[in-house]
């Protein structure tokens, strides 16, 4: 339906995506209007359309769908409409001068002949400049937001096309609507395609063309791959864009000529990069390359004397693979450290710290994810940072995010360690080694069998097998880690065999259910009743549910819902938000989904401010308050930070989370739904990440058909990565000098 009406009150406004709340005067009556409306101002005359809803704390409201600004015709009306402040540099009484000079002609003046303005007392040259900019401004995003519309454009988007392109927005996606799948987050090809469609522009246009190759190219780096072979991106793009192949070679060919692609040779087979993934992998190459082969301070030590000194004041006996760990990290630029749980990484860590330490050298940790970050500082009794804040990311004097270490500006230190190292995509692992200078050793610490990075490429698994890094793998258990059925199940997983279960007082249990009801229904059990009452484990903060995939009624988005009905009920004296899909109510456990490096943080028992909340952090919500339109959320048991209602979409309820967003984290107990799981995600290796994350106990629910279907799925997809192609290039070339 439709409603007219004048802007009261603002009373909440997202200004980065638009979404509002106003109360309007609509036939004498103050109705609250909700939904995306970037052009909405106090004292404007609006046109509405979308349906009235009723929300159970805020009573009667009306969800807009579209609307449009209606210039006022009347006196009252105008002058009322100019007295708001809307046009800047008119206030109450200058527009009353104004109106009693031009009646009801005052907004046709105003737009199309503002010079008369200047027979007003008042009003002089620069007073007259800001009227026409601010006039000019508040025409043009109206216009705009009426332009895409017309393309069934949404309210949110047109926004942030706006907010990019400002007036030039119409010229813009006129003369190409792709431009909008490449600059505006969110608006990909499909919608883009959409508009061009409607707005009558040829399948066979080169803006079509070379956006779908460049969407494709993306698609391809979404499932880790960095490059693609050429013919198969020339028959994927011929069939997404439904045209010629001869017609995309032609396009592809101008794309490699403008810089957008790159066009090389692996293997006698002619494979395509996006420019920006064929120069890190390149980068990467080069970097690690030079820092392998470059001369690194030679420390002088005894290195039999130095692990003897580690073993007595650590009061530990190390393994003989544990000590070519550690000899190698004093004699080398780089290596790698990779084994599975308990087999004795963080001791190795811990030891090389402290040899280095005692020399007087400086020691930088670090790891992809808050959470790992986190972990290692636990584990180690020192700082570990993410990656990105170790690199100083943050926002540049261009007003664009950025890392601050780089080549002119690199890390100080003589030791860099990175844990949890399979998590590193190509783009990070470039950034970080722009940042190293030569002479700096590093040392990479991960689990080859956990999950690939979420981003594109191979990084630790071509590190290992490209030959030229030492790497030393760490194949033994060790005692007290076989005392765990976690850590013994881990490697029997990871060499095809079944797990062993339910042993009477072991931590790794195996519950058979058959249906989804019964799945769910064990899960909430466990979590509500059986663990915390039989173990005495805290329902929310020891006990994490991960499952393999978001949908399905054992996926993350179902299971939370369920947990969060039986865990945080709603109640009269329970405060809660929804936003979109979700309810966010005081108590809930919540997960970060995004990095914000701005945000602000106050510790709740010290005096201690910071910034930033990282992707994967979780925490719960200590308070939701509607007066002031805010969530406290805790994280850490410590760090309080406030998120604004328009911010909530960098939160979700993490009652469960996907195994995926659990990586490089650890809980005390893991619960695991195995039912239903999709075909491709169907694998060893999420199994395996998901029952390494448990410290104290795994509960697998489910089915056997699922278990071993995940056990004998050893063959994730595999991932084309131009690493070592390089490498060997690289390593060729240095054995010429």
């Amino acid at each position: 339906m439709e409603i007219q009406g004048i802007v009261e009150e603002i009373i909440f406004k997202n200004e980065e995506n638009g979404y509002t709340i106003a109360s309007v005067d609509h036939d004498m009556e103050l109705l609250i209007v909700v939904g995306f409306m970037p052009t909405i101002k106090e004292g404007e005359m609006m046109r509405f359309i979308g349906e009235p809803t009723f929300h159970k704390t805020y009573g009667e409201q009306f969800k807009v769908s579209s609307c449009e600004v209606i210039e006022p015709t009347e006196v009252k009306s105008i002058q009322k409409y100019l007295g708001s402040g809307i046009i800047k540099g008119i206030g109450p009484s200058l527009a009353e001068r104004i109106v009693e000079k031009f009646s009801e002609d005052t907004m046709d003046i105003i737009r199309y002949n503002p010079n008369k303005l200047l027979e007003i007392p008042g009003i002089g040259k620069n007073k007259l400049d800001q009227i026409v900019k601010s006039y000019a401004e508040t025409r043009a995003m109206s216009d705009v937001v009426m332009f895409l519309q017309k393309y069934d454009v949404s309210l949110a988007y047109a926004t942030r096309i706006y907010n990019s392109f400002k007036s030039k927005t119409i010229e813009k996606v006129t003369e190409n609507p792709y431009i909008l799948a490449e600059e505006i987050k969110g608006i990909g090809f499909k919608m883009a395609d959409g508009i061009a469609k409607t707005m009558g522009v040829d399948k066979d246009s080169p803006y079509r063309i070379y956006s779908g190759i460049k969407h494709v190219m993306t698609l391809i780096t979404q499932q880790g791959h960095t490059y693609s072979y050429e013919d198969d991106l020339i028959k994927e793009a011929s069939e997404i864009l439904v045209v010629n192949r001869d017609v995309i070679k032609t396009e592809l060919t101008e794309l490699i000529i403008k810089g957008d692609l790159y066009r090389t040779k692996f293997e006698d087979r002619d494979v395509i990069y996006l420019i920006n993934y064929y120069n890190a992998e390149l980068s990467v190459c080069k970097k690690i390359s030079k820092l392998t082969y470059s001369q690194v301070e030679i420390i002088n030590v005894e290195v039999d004397k130095e692990i003897d000194y580690c073993e007595k004041n650590g009061n530990i006996t190390l393994a003989d693979q544990q000590k070519e760990a550690i000899s190698q990290s004093i004699t080398q630029g780089v290596m790698v450290i990779t084994g599975g749980p308990g087999t004795g990484k963080t001791t190795i860590i811990n030891s090389i710290i402290d040899i280095f330490e005692r020399q007087n050298l400086k020691v930088l940790l670090a790891a992809p994810t808050g959470r790992a970050a986190k972990r290692m500082s636990e584990a180690t009794e020192h700082e570990s940072k993410t990656i990105h804040r170790l690199l100083e990311y943050q926002f540049s004097d261009a007003g664009f995010l950025a890392f601050n270490k780089n080549a002119e500006n690199p890390l100080v230190a003589d030791l860099i360690i990175i844990d949890e190292a399979s998590m590193l995509d190509i783009l990070l692992m470039n950034n970080l080694l722009e940042a190293i200078s030569y002479g700096t050793r590093m040392i990479f610490v991960g689990d080859i069998d956990q999950l690939p990075a979420v981003g594109a490429g191979n990084v630790l698994s071509d590190l290992i097998n490209s030959g030229i890094i030492k790497t030393v793998a760490l194949t033994e258990i060790f005692r007290q880690a076989q005392e765990s059925m976690i850590v013994t199940n881990a490697h029997r997983i990871n060499t095809g065999q079944m797990p062993i279960v339910n042993e009477k007082g072991k931590d790794f249990y195996f519950i058979k259910q058959k249906t989804p009801n019964g799945v769910i229904d064990t899960i909430v059990n466990l979590c509500k009743d059986r663990l915390p009452n039989y173990y005495k484990f805290d329902s929310l903060k020891d006990i994490q549910v991960l499952s393999p995939m978001k949908n399905s009624p054992a996926g993350v988005l179902n299971l939370n819902q369920c947990l969060q009905y039986a865990l945080n009920p709603p109640m009269k004296d329970k405060p809660e938000k929804t936003f979109g899909d979700t309810t966010f109510r005081e108590g809930d456990k919540v997960m970060q989904i995004k990095n914000n490096y701005n945000i602000k943080w106050k510790a709740r028992y010290s005096y201690e401010k910071g910034e930033g909340v990282f992707n994967g952090d979780i925490g719960y919500i200590h308070e939701v308050n509607l007066n002031r339109k805010m969530l406290l959320v805790v994280f850490d048991d410590d760090r309080e930070v406030e998120y604004e209602f328009g911010q909530l979409d960098e939160l979700v309820l993490s009652y469960a989370v996907t195994v995926h967003k659990s990586q490089g984290s650890e809980f005390p107990v893991v619960v695991m739904p195995l039912y239903n799981v999709p075909m491709m995600l169907k694998n060893k290796n999420i199994l395996y990440t998901a029952i390494t994350r448990a410290k104290e106990l795994v509960v697998l629910v489910g089915t056997e058909i699922q278990l071993n279907g995940m056990i004998q799925n050893i063959s994730h997809a595999r991932r084309n990565s131009g690493l070592i192609h390089m490498f060997k290039i690289i390593e060729e070339a240095f054995k010429e000098k």
